[in-house]
């Protein structure tokens, strides 16, 4: 159920530091953010290299057939890691659960400090994804996608706005934070063209306007 805005504060905060954590699905060190996308020139060729293809039909798909947050190392699940990478101050208990932390969602320049607060967002949605391609992929290709660590693919952000953004694509939803599209389409363009996903004509359209204006 969506919570209140209302009872929650906003705070414009810059990006969020965090504690190094070292779990990560190529066991390549976490930074305090997704790691960071190809500058603006580079996405724009990697645009240009995705076929531009209309969306497959939804049928077939389910979320299950995304393994996801699956564990990392220690039992600390994918989740945890994210939440861990993209916090100031997080304490975990026994079970690497989040206990306490500051976390910046850089969708909308929103301060939490209860990690309820937060969703783990998809940057590429896997229903996007499964309309892409991924329903001919593999499952362990589908769970690679769904907790990669090693791309600009997992974000924490406020949790209203991952359960807004849904599974639309960039020519239907965009952070509310303008000054975080350009970023936004080069995370979601390197995802795209690294798992040689399509992208459909709006999307390729509303993609290259972003980045042409970084």
């Amino acid at each position: 159920m969506k919570k209140v805005y209302a009872r929650r504060v906003s705070l414009a905060a810059g990006s969020a530091a965090a504690l190094v954590c070292t779990l990560a699905l190529s066991c390549q060190s976490a930074q305090a953010a997704p790691p960071s996308p190809p500058d603006a020139g580079t996405a724009r060729t990697y645009l240009a290299d995705i076929k531009e293809q209309a969306e497959g039909p939804q049928d077939g798909y389910s979320r299950d057939k995304f393994p996801h947050w699956i564990d990392q190392d220690k039992n600390c699940n994918t989740r945890e890691v994210v939440l861990k990478r993209d916090g100031t101050d997080v304490q975990q208990d026994d079970s690497c659960a989040a206990k306490s932390g500051k976390w910046v969602s850089a969708y909308d320049d929103a301060t939490w400090t209860d990690a309820a607060d937060l969703d783990i967002d998809h940057v590429v949605p896997l229903s996007e994804a499964w309309k892409s391609g991924a329903a001919q992929w593999t499952t362990e290709r589908r769970k690679e996608l769904a907790n990669d660590l090693t791309h600009s693919q997992l974000i924490a952000v406020t949790d209203n706005l991952n359960q807004e953004k849904g599974d639309k694509d960039p020519a239907k939803w965009l952070p509310p934070k303008a000054s975080y599209h350009c970023e936004y389409a080069r995370m979601w363009v390197w995802v795209k063209h690294e798992y040689g996903m399509t992208a459909d004509p709006a999307e390729k359209a509303a993609l290259k306007k972003i980045l042409d204006g970084c």
